[in-house]
């Protein structure tokens, strides 16, 4: 399995880089940021998403997308990861879309993710740092379910169109077992959302359902078979938020360099010296090793392989330790006017810490890739 991009992917990342480059760079998410934007992101821009294409990309044909796989989605989030573009791409187009694929609750859903029409937010996690435990009950009530409990950090929550939500229909919290994935649209009596800002400056909220009645057809799948589509969305957004970080330390590295080509210091441009030399070079080989983990955890998925979900704990925890890296020697080579909010250098890191904690962070998929070679 070749470890690089075809003819079409090039040019699919030609074009992702040429548009987000121009209509969601950097300054794009200052400004957000400065005007206390309350969506956490720009719905004109989404609309471009959609024109692009961008929006229906894993979408099937039949629904009116296009069909293609994880590779190509990552190369987008790479691009959006470069130029710290804010919006709910992750989540919907890549995360929903791979949970959704398949049911009838698709068919309902995956038109409208196709025509940039619904933004999709997930339900996930309930504790301060991810993991497999889920309390939210589930209880069986009349023809449908009764939905009780808590839900924390769900990005884009507050304004998504479609929320995703797992909760547990039998077992306890801890059970792999016993797990519902349901659909439930915006407005849903009983869901509130209270939002709050991150570091990274996207927003996210915490979800509670008091007493949320839903009918059967919220169901995503089968009733306590919610595993399997849970598992197909979290492999995507495990692998989708490792491109994503993999293109911010990519464009924290660009930046870094240029920096070092152009900052002078006793009459030489700081690039010259060894020291800084050797650190660029170890830097490169990092995110270059990461990139190859990425990319054959993408084209496993892509192919349904039994070996997919270690490969995504493995570019997780990859891409983790090779973007920290990243960011973290831009804002030391940068000097003191890294530290500055003046500086973008800074929107770097912060993006990335938020991207290292989502859906797992570095000690959590390293511990799935240990116990899964048997220590």
């Amino acid at each position: 399995m070749p470890l690089f991009l075809n003819e079409d992917q090039t040019m699919l990342a030609d074009t992702a880089r040429e548009f987000l480059g121009e209509a969601a760079p950097v300054a794009h998410l200052r400004a957000l940021r400065d005007a206390d934007d309350p969506t956490g992101f720009d719905r004109d821009l989404w609309a471009k998403f959609a024109e692009m294409g961008f929006t229906g990309m894993m979408v099937p044909e039949s629904a009116g997308g296009l069909g293609l796989g994880h590779v190509e989605a990552g190369i987008v989030l790479e691009e959006i990861g470069r130029n710290l573009s804010p919006s709910p791409f992750l989540t919907t187009s890549v995360a929903a879309v791979a949970a959704l694929a398949g049911t009838s609750s698709g068919e309902r859903w995956l038109p409208e993710i196709a025509a940039g029409r619904t933004v999709a937010a997930l339900a996930i996690d309930e504790r301060a740092k991810h993991g497999d435990s889920v309390a939210l009950r589930a209880e069986r009530a009349g023809n449908g379910f009764r939905l009780s409990g808590t839900k924390q950090f769900v990005t884009h929550g507050h304004v998504a169109d479609l929320i995703l939500v797992v909760a547990r229909t039998a077992g306890q919290a801890d059970d792999k077992d016993g797990l519902t994935l349901f659909a439930l649209p915006a407005g849903t009596p009983g869901m509130t959302a209270d939002p709050r800002r991150l570091v990274d400056s996207s927003i996210a909220a915490r979800l509670t359902f008091d007493n949320v009645m839903v009918d059967g057809d919220a169901v995503v799948g089968a009733v306590d078979d919610g595993g399997t589509a849970l598992a197909r969305l979290l492999g995507a957004a495990r692998t989708g938020a490792a491109a994503e970080s993999l293109g911010v330390g990519d464009g924290a590295a660009t930046r870094t360099l240029d920096y070092l080509r152009q900052r002078k210091q006793f009459g030489q441009t700081i690039g010259s010296f060894q020291a800084l030399q050797h650190r660029a070079a170890h830097l490169y080989c990092e995110l270059e090793v990461a990139r190859a983990a990425v990319l054959k955890a993408q084209q496993l998925l892509d192919q349904g392989s039994p070996n997919a979900d270690l490969a995504v704990s493995v570019a997780k925890a990859m891409t983790g330790i090779a973007t920290t890296l990243s960011v973290q020697e831009a804002v030391q080579m940068h000097g003191g006017i890294g530290m500055t909010d003046a500086a973008d250098i800074g929107f770097f890191m912060k993006r990335a810490r938020v991207l290292t904690e989502m859906f797992g962070d570095i000690g959590y998929h390293t511990d799935r890739v240990a116990r899964a070679g048997g220590y």
